[in-house]
């Protein structure tokens, strides 16, 4: 199993099949699926398939969302990272996705920041790619926060599936 940050607090790691649990418990909640489209999981099979489909990408992209383990618990509290987006989204393809999904119980810690900064540097540091993109619902002021605090600047407004989202990015300054 890979690690592929660590901060003060966390443990960001590769998904494992092991997680699944952690991970129905998270997109279970209709909460935590707000900005998301209001499609939260029914089964562990859909989580199961989520794992199995992200472990895919670390194959053919080289890159996908990591699990994030409390240090201090060794708890699954959710995912963060980096995602190579290959269909078009506001007439870009090709780029890496800054993203985070926590369980609900862990909101309010500061781990999305945390674990987005660390997604920031390992994109920069160790893939050196020359941008990061982070897209958010304009209604998700958490999450647009996150992404602000981490660095990136909003760009412009975009329909996504209907919904008006931000289009955000942070370019490397080598």
């Amino acid at each position: 199993m890979k690690i592929f940050a660590e901060t003060e607090r966390l443990i960001l790691r590769e998904l494992q099949p092991a997680d699944a649990a952690g991970m129905f418990e998270m997109d279970s909640d209709p909460e935590v699926h707000l900005y998301l489209g209001n499609k939260p999981f029914n089964t562990i099979d859909e989580s199961e398939a989520n794992i199995e489909f992200i472990r895919r990408q670390y194959v053919e992209n080289g890159i996908g969302r990591w699990a994030v383990i409390e240090k201090a618990s060794q708890n699954f509290v959710g995912w963060a990272g980096l995602k190579l987006i290959t269909e078009p989204i506001n007439n870009r393809v090709n780029y890496h996705d800054l993203g985070y999904r926590f369980s609900k119980k862990y909101w309010g810690k500061g781990y999305a920041t945390e674990s987005a900064m660390a997604a920031r540097d390992y994109a920069f540091n160790v893939l050196k790619l020359s941008e990061i993109i982070g897209i958010a619902d304009v209604n998700n002021l958490g999450s647009i926060h996150v992404l602000e605090k981490t660095g990136l600047k909003r760009i412009s407004l975009f329909d996504y599936q209907g919904i008006k989202h931000h289009w955000m990015e942070m370019k490397n300054s080598f």
